[in-house]
């Protein structure tokens, strides 16, 4: 019955660790996904102005 008890035991501080790295994952996904969109946001002025001159030139080309 003992070891059923650490068994129960080990498997519960298993289960804790994994948990513990589950919500770091998670935190950090969520951190990633805010950098992704404030990036997003940075370029896309520049993006913008990057198609307008492209456009520029080809019409400059025909």
């Amino acid at each position: 019955m003992l070891w059923v008890m650490v068994f129960i035991g080990l498997a519960f501080a298993g289960l804790l660790v994994i948990a513990a790295c589950a919500v770091k994952v998670f935190a950090a996904v969520r951190g990633l996904g805010r950098e992704l969109r404030h990036t997003r946001e940075r370029l896309e002025p520049k993006r913008s102005a990057l198609s307008v001159a492209a456009q520029r030139l080809e019409r400059a080309r025909e």
